[in-house]
C-alpha cells in the first residue's frame, strides 16, 4: 500500500519567524513528503501569510494544501480565495469550519464544513483534492458522538476526498472511529494526525482546546519532568513511535504530522519510524 505522509506548518508572525520557518522546511523537505499544508487563521486572519508559505512550498516542488476556514466569511470572499489558489497553482485544500477571532459577533455565509465542501465542489468541480477534519474522541463542540459521525458522513459526502485526524494518544479511540466511518458507508482515507510530545504545557493546552484526551500516565510522566527538556522530549518520542508504530502496522493510510514549525521532533521521529518519503 502507498501511504501518504505529510507536514503541517503554520504562517508565520514575525522576520524571525519567517527565518525559522524556511530553515524547518527545508530540513523537512528533504524528507520528501506528498503535500504540506499550511494552517488558515480565523476568520481569515493570516490569509495573505496562508498564501505566501503556500508559494514558497510550491515553488521547492512539493504540493501544498492551504486549509481554508470558513466560518465567518462570504461566498464571494471564499470564491476570491480560491481563484487565488488556483492561480497559484494549488490543487489540494483542506476544507474547515474554523473558529470566529475573538469579538467577531457576524458567523458569515457559512456555518459548517460541509457547506464549505459542497461550495468548493460547485465553483471548482474536480480541481481541488479536498481534505476535512475527523474527530476520533469526538469534536469538543459536538452534540454527541453520534451528531460528531454524521457531521463527519455530510462532509464527506459534499464532496470530500480524504480526511485528516485531530492528533490522538489513544489509537484505539481512532480503530473505533474509523469502524464506525466504514460501518456509515464511507470509505475515504482517514490520516491519523501526529503531535510530537516537546512540552507539557503546551501539549495540555492544544489537548484541551480540540477535545483530545491526554491519557493521565502521559501527563504525569510529563509533570515529574518539570523543566527537563530533553528528558521530555526523550520521552515524548518513545510514546509516539509505540502510538504510530500500532498506526502503521494496522495499515492506516499514512501520517500527518503537526509540526509547529519546529523540525527537530518530526525528524526524530521519522527516523525512528524508519520512514520512506517520495522521491
Amino acid at each position: 500500500m502507498q501511504r501518504s505522509y505529510s507536514f503541517e506548518f503554520f504562517p508565520p508572525k514575525t522576520p524571525e519567524g519567517a527565518l525559522k520557518l524556511a530553515a524547518t522546511r527545508a530540513e523537512l523537505i528533504a524528507l520528501g513528503p506528498d503535500f504540506i499544508s499550511v494552517t488558515f487563521g480565523a476568520g481569515g486572519t493570516t490569509r495573505e501569510g496562508t498564501l505566501a508559505a503556500a508559494l514558497e512550498i510550491i515553488g521547492d516542488g512539493v504540493p501544498c494544501a492551504p486549509h481554508l476556514s470558513c466560518v465567518g466569511s462570504t461566498r464571494a470572499g471564499i470564491r476570491e480565495i480560491l481563484a487565488e489558489y488556483r492561480a497559484s497553482g494549488v490543487d489540494r485544500i483542506v476544507a474547515l469550519r474554523g473558529d470566529l477571532p475573538s469579538g467577531w459577533g457576524e458567523i458569515g455565509e457559512f456555518r459548517f464544513a460541509n457547506e464549505l465542501v459542497e461550495f468548493i465542489r460547485a465553483e471548482t468541480g474536480d480541481h481541488f483534492h479536498i481534505e476535512v477534519a475527523a474527530y476520533p474522541e469526538v469534536h469538543p463542540q459536538a452534540r454527541s458522538a453520534s451528531a460528531d459521525l454524521a457531521n463527519f458522513v455530510r462532509k464527506v459526502n459534499a464532496g470530500a476526498d480524504s480526511a485528516i485526524t485531530q492528533m490522538f494518544f489513544n489509537a484505539d479511540a481512532y480503530f473505533r472511529f474509523v469502524d464506525d466511518v466504514r460501518k456509515a458507508g464511507i470509505e475515504v482515507p482517514i490520516v491519523p494526525g501526529i503531535m510530537p510530545i516537546t512540552n507539557f504545557t503546551s501539549l495540555r493546552r492544544f489537548a484541551e482546546g480540540c477535545g483530545a484526551e491526554l491519557p493521565r500516565w502521559i501527563g504525569e510522566r510529563l509533570r515529574d519532568y518539570g523543566d527537563d527538556l530533553p528528558s521530555i522530549r526523550a520521552f515524548g518520542l518513545d510514546v509516539m513511535t509505540a502510538l504510530c508504530e500500532r498506526l502503521l502496522a494496522a495499515g492506516v493510510p499514512g501520517l500527518h504530522f503537526y509540526t509547529l514549525n519546529a523540525a527537530g521532533p518530526v525528524k526524530g521521529l521519522w527516523g525512528r519510524l524508519g520512514l520512506q518519503g517520495r522521491r
